[in-house]
């Protein structure tokens, strides 16, 4: 049986890449060989996430970041010490994408028709899915590295199509996770910028009242890349009921994260063992539930795993490897009983709905 295609709305793609220097077209186990001497990070040795494992789950989309901090005097953030540092960053890896780009192995989604045939060929059972780019849809997660508001007109033009105005920590648009406050004059004068180009905002890593401000100042189009259900992991990282039932009714769709600390509330970061937690992924099914017992449907729902975001197995579910596993959906919300249409509808098809109703035509 043919696998089905999966979208996967959140992957930092280029800082793995850059910051660091994986050469994610090799495979992943020589990846992972050539780090196991590298103490600098916890997921060295561990990292999940290449392009040919991408290819080899069907994970044809994605949504990539570009991603640099700004981290001011004051800040305990590791961060780029200026904004123009930190946009320097994210132009290094946005030369990577282009890189990839020449090289065949990626290739980028502007618009509806650019999506549209990259669905094509990715559901064209006659051409091997090892031949074929991974396209992808470019996403600034934290708005810290545009310089002024103004630098939107660029990224816009090199391809930028989404954006989250926070991360971690406190933030020039808007405080983030672990922090809390008002979206910025910074951020409101930013947000009226993207809505003239009708971009997508991202509201993951903002403040509830962040997010409160978001619903009521942005008329354009919003999902939550990457976001779980706070009533099962009651942190400030997650969704509420309220904050579900909002983006449901904006008609967003949310990606469910696959980071141990997101699934159970009983992970520590660097300390917890997720076989020993039994931590598994069928454990995110349990967050896809509540959200559409709270929608009434499988139609806002989808997958924006995280998987490379500054951590490996050793902080991802147990019966995970690589990405690849994703497939293993398939089997599990089936067994859940989730109808075929349901598994569609999270593997790729409420994102390509989401997107086909939000990029410009061509």
């Amino acid at each position: 049986m043919s696998k089905r295609l999966i979208l996967d709305a959140h992957l930092d793609l280029s800082m793995n890449a850059i910051e660091w220097n994986r050469d994610l077209s090799r495979p992943l186990s020589e990846i992972r060989q050539s780090e196991m001497h590298m103490p600098d990070k916890p997921d060295r040795g561990r990292g999940t996430v290449c392009l040919p494992e991408l290819r080899k789950g069907k994970i044809g989309i994605v949504v990539a970041t570009q991603l640099a901090r700004y981290s001011p005097p004051d800040s305990a953030l590791s961060g780029w010490n200026s904004p123009q540092q930190a946009w320097a960053m994210t132009q290094a890896q946005l030369a990577w994408y282009r890189e990839m780009e020449a090289q065949g192995e990626m290739k980028q989604i502007l618009n509806r028709k650019d999506l549209d045939e990259m669905v094509d060929l990715w559901v064209d059972d006659s051409i091997p899915d090892e031949t074929k780019p991974i396209g992808y849809l470019l996403n600034l997660e934290g708005g810290d590295s545009l310089v002024s508001p103004s630098y939107l007109d660029r990224a816009y033009g090199y391809g930028l199509r989404a954006l989250g105005l926070s991360h971690f920590g406190p933030g020039r648009y808007a405080p983030g996770t672990k922090s809390e406050g008002p979206i910025t004059e910074l951020g409101k004068e930013l947000l009226q910028k993207m809505e003239g180009y009708q971009m997508i905002l991202d509201v993951t890593h903002l403040t509830d009242q962040g997010f409160e401000q978001a619903m009521d100042l942005y008329s354009g189009p919003l999902w939550a890349s990457h976001h779980n259900v706070r009533k099962i992991v009651p942190n400030q990282r997650q969704l509420t009921d309220e904050q579900i039932k909002k983006l449901v009714n904006r008609g967003a769709v949310i990606g469910g994260m696959l980071d141990c600390w997101a699934m159970d509330i009983r992970f520590i970061d660097t300390i917890s063992d997720p076989w020993q937690l039994d931590i598994k992924l069928e454990h995110l099914v349990d967050h896809w539930d509540h959200i559409c017992q709270l929608a009434g449907n499988s139609e806002h729902i989808g997958i924006g795993s995280d998987l490379d975001g500054i951590f490996g197995t050793e902080q991802s579910p147990w019966d995970l490897n690589s990405i690849a596993d994703l497939q293993k959906y398939e089997a599990i919300l089936d067994r859940r009983g989730y109808s075929s249409e349901d598994i569609d509808n999270i593997f790729h098809g409420n994102f390509l709905r989401f997107l086909r109703n939000s990029l410009p035509e061509s």
